[in-house]
């Protein structure tokens, strides 16, 4: 099918920006060079860059081939990538073809074809196997599987291919750092840092925004840019002077809606957290913590769901975000008649990162008379500094049911956007 978009109204390109345009043109320095990096902090303008240079390079220099074009998922594909390149396209008035068919999915340009892949795990390398690539265009690659990495590099064997990568640091021991980035002179690799001052459509204002979401790590890494060790306590922007009440009168008079986070155990915790929002404030206001292997007991799904009731009686949830895994809860409680209950997004460093710059920008409030177990795990959840060896950012899995809990519910409901929702959820 011909899919339809609108044009994209360009803004005037910054000097990094005319670099990402032009390094394969004659006479550029780089015109011979593999492989172009671009990383650096969010919002900084690489993206639209480099998937115009792309998309221009491909068609100016090939007929008749194939090119990988690759997100994280194919649902983040389709989000930063494909709708951007399709309003570049209309823009420049190029007609394609967009074809959504599964393991096919594929965009028509001209004489070429652009595969669409999404890189979420190891198994993803599999779907490039026997396919011969002129090129490929990689979207958030620290996120991308290494396997997949060098299964992409090694699909593009066509005479003048190129690979284009992008995307966001992570710790210094990152196989794109220490092995494209630091080798970036011998593997013939131009490699561009980019900040939010290379995004000339920014205005000082948002740029203040961001600057405020993010602190200690996140900030060095998201709005800085650099490739820097997750090291210590990982929520260290959280501040008991600015984000936790000690008096209920300071707490809103009234919530325009109650949100709840559910972290399920068997052996472990079973913690529910109930949010209140107030404006685009969120207050956790209330906790449930059950430690069987404290009590002696293991409680049931259904006395579970029972607590869960008079946990939130009169403060109905409008939703519900329960992690995924704990199937058998969830069934109860629905045939217990609860509204509401959504499956949690349960990424664990994209969560951490949300549940961050909700501290960062003083949206997050705790109550802490009521949440004394989530006041405990704040300052005990840190990084785990063997899995930092290994180039990964992981916490250390133990006393962070509660903050589970509290990633689940942001995560899945806040990560964006903040809605003001009143009454109770459909199913009440």
């Amino acid at each position: 099918m011909r899919a339809q978009a609108a044009a994209f109204k360009f803004q005037p390109f910054s000097i990094k920006q005319k670099q990402v345009l032009t390094w394969w043109m004659d006479p550029s320095p780089y015109i011979d060079y593999d492989m172009i990096i671009c990383d650096g902090s969010i919002r900084a303008g690489k993206t639209v860059a480099m998937i115009d240079s792309f998309v221009t390079w491909s068609l100016a220099t090939f007929q008749n081939e194939n090119f990988i074009l690759a997100g994280r998922s194919m649902g983040a594909l389709k989000r930063n990538v494909l709708k951007p390149m399709f309003q570049i396209l209309a823009a420049k008035a190029i007609p394609y073809r967009y074809i959504r068919s599964g393991s096919d999915a594929r965009v028509e340009i001209g004489s070429n074809t652009y595969y669409l892949f999404g890189a979420n795990n190891e198994a993803s390398q599999d779907v490039l196997q026997g396919l011969t690539a002129a090129g490929a265009l990689a979207d958030e690659a620290a996120l991308f599987p290494e396997s997949f990495i060098e299964q992409m590099i090694g699909r593009c064997s066509v005479e003048g291919s190129k690979i284009w990568l992008n995307c966001n640091p992570e710790g210094p021991f990152h196989y794109i750092k220490t092995e494209y980035i630091d080798k970036a002179a011998e593997k013939k690799v131009l490699h561009l840092h980019f900040t939010l001052d290379d995004n000339l459509s920014l205005s000082p204002k948002i740029k203040e925004r961001y600057k405020r979401m993010f602190t200690g790590l996140w900030f060095k890494r998201m709005i800085l840019g650099l490739w820097v060790l997750a090291e210590g306590v990982i929520y260290d922007m959280f501040d008991d002077q600015v984000h936790l009440i000690d008096d209920p009168k300071k707490l809103p008079e009234k919530f325009q809606a109650y949100y709840l986070g559910v972290d399920y155990g068997t052996g472990n915790p079973t913690v529910l957290l109930l949010l209140g929002q107030a404006g685009n404030n969120l207050y956790v206001v209330d906790e449930y913590y059950w430690d069987s292997s404290k009590t002696g007991r293991q409680k049931t799904d259904v006395e579970y769901s029972r607590d869960l009731r008079e946990f939130i009686k009169g403060r109905y949830p409008r939703a519900i975000c329960i992690d995924p895994s704990a199937a058998s809860f969830i069934l109860q409680l629905r045939k217990d008649g609860v509204g509401g209950i959504r499956k949690a997004n349960n990424s664990v460093i994209d969560g951490i990162r949300t549940v961050a710059s909700h501290f960062g920008e003083q949206r997050l409030f705790i109550y802490g008379p009521k949440c004394p177990n989530l006041l405990k795990e704040l300052t005990n959840y840190v990084w785990d500094p063997k899995a930092q060896e290994r180039g990964e950012d992981k916490p250390v899995k133990a006393n962070d049911h509660a903050l589970d809990a509290l990633r689940y519910v942001l995560h899945t409901m806040f990560s964006r956007t903040f809605g003001v929702s009143n009454g109770k959820p459909k199913g009440w």
